[in-house]
């Protein structure tokens, strides 16, 4: 779907994370430019592992956010996109076919013709649905082709991606948004909005995934002729490493965060038996009660983490047939892949090239935000850009055995956001 901008229009981007919640407002002008007005950023609270836990704790994070961007730009808000997370996030794909005339090349009424076929009734079975992509055409079963228009042939197919959270899950998050009398403009998956900010056109056309590494949640997103073709999580991420290291040397949850963030790597060299760090047993915080190991000690607890985290990932991407693809590489972004050693390790396990992304694909980027950590977020503005998504005529929310339920309607945000 491509969009028409009349006039400057403010977006805001709400990113709602186990570790932070960010919120970043833009203008978008009449040539489709972002430029960012302003942003703030806190520690969150009430979030665990991408999942609400605490409605209170989690509005009071997202309310301080939001009110520290309002301030630098100058300007309130009250529509946001947010982004959706947690290991229960999913994807599905559903294929639409229908028969061409042969007498004639396939033209642009063939292909809305085969998406509506394949959006006309889907079944969520008690999920809400995030994303409905359609991804690659095939033409009379054969390879996938990226634009079949103007091509004959007899039959032509569809691939559409389905991106599901349970609903559960979407209800809380919808719960902290209007708490803090905030509408939800647009949604997207925390890996598909990373993928929009910090791959290049080549990768997502020559397939790459993107590995999101939150506090919590490691997501997942791959992409393949330019196109998302996948998208998963684990519930793994840079606190777990945190809680190894608090519980391992019997210290503070934030001096483990510290020592992670100043001594910590996730691989061990001949050099780190001879360093020594000092350690706060946990409940002493005075000089006299220190203890001084050697920084090999604090490595070695972090590298299984990570080795377990990408091996996780390998598995994910074996269940869709991308583990074996030689071509497909492997982008790290997210807070916890900052941790110096996490791109060896990851190229290690996955056995693919693998690079660390940052938010690249908007100007004028203020330093801050330039850093893995506010790639969701970034990548959130450029979802009203690209979001080729279409609006499903039914929506149905049963099991899929069922014989009979209640039939819901999806609301276009692109309607909310530019009316």
């Amino acid at each position: 779907m491509t969009h028409s901008f009349n006039r400057a229009t403010t977006i805001a981007a709400l990113d709602i994370g186990s570790s932070k919640v960010c919120c970043v407002i833009a203008k978008m002008s009449r040539d489709r430019k972002i430029n960012i007005a302003g942003y703030g950023y806190n520690a969150s609270k009430g979030i665990k592992n991408g999942v609400i836990t605490d409605i209170n704790q989690a509005t009071l994070s997202v309310c301080n956010a939001v009110e520290t961007a309002e301030q630098m730009a100058n300007e309130r808000i009250d529509r946001v996109i947010v982004n959706i997370s947690g290991e229960k996030t999913k994807s599905v794909i559903k294929e639409s076919s229908i028969a061409l005339n042969k007498n004639r090349p396939v033209n642009e009424n063939d292909l809305m013709k085969v998406v509506e076929k394949g959006i006309h009734k889907i079944n969520v079975e008690g999920c809400e649905l995030v994303h409905c992509l359609s991804t690659n055409y095939r033409l009379d079963g054969g390879e996938e082709i990226k634009d079949p228009r103007n091509i004959f042939g007899e039959t032509l197919s569809v691939d559409i991606l389905l991106g599901l959270v349970p609903d559960i899950a979407y209800r809380n998050v919808a719960t902290v948004i209007e708490n803090a009398h905030l509408e939800i403009a647009g949604k997207t998956f925390s890996s598909y909005a990373s993928g929009l900010s910090c791959l290049v056109d080549d990768e997502r056309e020559l397939g790459a995934t993107v590995v999101d590494m939150g506090g919590g949640t490691t997501s997942i997103a791959s992409f393949k002729h330019g196109y998302p073709v996948y998208f998963g999580a684990i519930p793994v991420g840079g606190n777990n490493v945190t809680n190894d290291i608090a519980y391992g040397l019997t210290t503070s949850f934030s001096h483990a965060e510290r020592l992670k963030t100043l001594h910590g790597c996730a691989f061990l060299t001949s050099q780190d038996n001879l360093e020594t760090i000092n350690v706060y047993p946990v409940g002493e915080e005075d000089d006299s009660s220190i203890k001084q190991i050697p920084r090999a000690d604090l490595i070695s607890i972090i590298t299984p983490r990570i080795e377990e985290t990408f091996e996780m990932v390998n598995r994910k991407l074996a269940e869709v047939g991308l583990h074996n693809v030689s071509s497909h590489r492997v982008v790290l972004t997210g807070g916890a892949s900052q941790l110096p050693g996490v791109r060896e390790i990851a190229s290690m396990v996955l056995d693919k090239q693998v690079r660390l992304g940052r938010p690249k694909n908007i100007l004028n980027l203020p330093d801050e935000l330039y850093g893995p950590a506010f790639s969701t977020c970034i990548g959130m503005l450029l979802f009203v850009l690209n979001s080729p998504e279409r609006k499903p005529g039914k929506i149905v929310n049963k099991p899929a055995a069922a014989g009979s339920g209640v039939g819901a309607q999806i609301a276009s945000w692109l309607r909310i956001l530019f009316s």
